[in-house]
């Protein structure tokens, strides 16, 4: 497989629309984004407010685009969006082990990154599940789409000891009696 790179996104808005309006995002709160809406949110600083916009090139190409959110918090998030036709590659793996890197090694205070998924959404939970994040929650119909369409979402996450180890530290489930 051919190297990713990783570069981080310098307002090239144009790009950005084609990139998020050519591709379907069914696991996304905005399945068919527009050009509109995007302009709206780069208008209003979301791209770059306490958030951190990375590209992700194959060749040179734009394949896929990610969001930290919450960066200068010590538990960040991250979304991740890959053109449609590098879905299913191992793309998004090699992806999300960078970001995790990339997020630890930003500031020693991050203790934790987590990820918020659809319950439905397979691809991405395998990913997550690969790349050594623990599933910690599922949460009953809390992942709301644009279109009012209601779904269960699951909770991972990755934290800084098990990263720097290697190892997965499992989760007490039913701790109670009930």
């Amino acid at each position: 497989m051919e190297n990713l790179q990783y570069k981080p996104f310098q307002n090239e808005l144009k790009e950005l629309i084609s990139f998020m309006t050519i591709n379907s995002w069914d696991y996304h709160a905005e399945a068919n984004t527009t050009e509109e809406s995007i302009i709206q949110l780069y208008n209003k600083g979301w791209y770059k407010q306490d958030r951190e916009t990375i590209w992700i090139e194959l060749s040179n190409k734009k394949i896929g685009l990610m969001i930290i959110h919450d960066i200068s918090d010590t538990i960040p998030s991250f979304d991740i969006r890959l053109d449609g036709a590098y879905r299913g590659c191992g793309y998004g793996k090699e992806a999300v082990k960078w970001i995790v890197d990339y997020i630890f090694n930003l500031r020693d205070n991050i203790n934790k990154i987590e990820a918020y998924t659809r319950s439905d959404n397979y691809a991405m939970r395998k990913t997550l599940n690969n790349c050594a994040f623990v599933k910690e929650g599922y949460l009953r119909s809390s992942w709301e789409n644009l279109d009012g369409t209601i779904y269960d979402s699951i909770c991972y996450s990755v934290i800084r000891t098990d990263w720097k180890e290697g190892v997965l530290t499992p989760i007490r489930l039913n701790e109670f009696p009930y």
